[in-house]
């Protein structure tokens, strides 16, 4: 049984803890990217790419990101849960498997649409994490008021984007600009949930929020660069 100062957050601990912890959970997250490449590359080499973009423009799409939201709340929810390491990175790789699914018709439509597109937005993605993760480490102030806001932010897309697809309407250049600021803000809040939050032993749940966070990013910076 662990005890009462292993349990404790992150910011609990000393310096030295704190810097091996979020080392822990950088190369972490660097993992799951890295499977996350190696998956899409595989779904391309091997036509799944194609098939899985012809599913989702024969099904409701609402359909498809319903499933994709439950899964990631389950994988979310065992990795945050889960003791044993196995069950952890199982939780992990599920996490990276959906969101590689998702993505494939997106990058597949993005780069038949600007050739290049793709890696532009993997390389601002990259630098506007990485910016935001060092101001949320460095900064005395406190992200995590931003819980609210974001929660309330979140309802509001997901409910613009339900209303998008029903009635056949593009959200637009802006939504993506907004969508861009909201995942901003919350690599900003999660980073911070890290360290104010987890206890030193969930490196991979704390990779798996901040894999979540610049997916997000990606997903609409890649978006917004498609856009003719």
């Amino acid at each position: 049984m662990q005890d009462g100062t292993q349990l404790a957050p992150v910011l609990a601990h000393g310096e030295d803890v704190r810097a091996r912890f979020m080392q822990r959970v950088y190369l972490r997250l660097l993992a799951g990217v890295a499977g996350f490449v190696l998956l899409e590359s595989w779904l391309f080499a091997s036509g799944l790419a194609l098939a899985i973009t012809e599913l989702v423009f024969s099904t409701s799409w609402l359909l498809i990101l319903g499933g994709f939201m439950v899964v990631s709340w389950l994988a979310n929810s065992v990795g945050l849960r889960a003791e044993g390491a196995l069950a952890q990175w199982g939780a992990y790789a599920l996490l990276v498997a959906a969101n590689a699914v998702i993505f494939a018709p997106l990058l597949l439509l993005a780069e038949a649409s600007v050739p290049g597109v793709v890696v532009r937005a993997a390389q601002v993605s990259v630098v506007g994490f990485t910016a935001l993760s060092v101001v949320a480490i460095r900064s005395s102030r406190d992200w995590t008021f931003l819980g609210a806001a974001l929660r309330w932010a979140g309802v509001l897309a997901l409910v613009a984007i339900v209303a998008a697809v029903l009635l056949g309407t593009d959200l637009g250049t802006w939504f993506s600009v907004a969508m861009i600021g909201f995942a901003g803000a919350a690599i900003l809040y999660d980073t911070q949930v890290i360290l104010r939050s987890y206890p030193p032993d969930r490196e991979v749940a704390a990779a798996m929020s901040l894999f979540a966070s610049l997916a997000l990013l990606f997903w609409y910076v890649i978006r917004l660069f498609a856009r003719r």
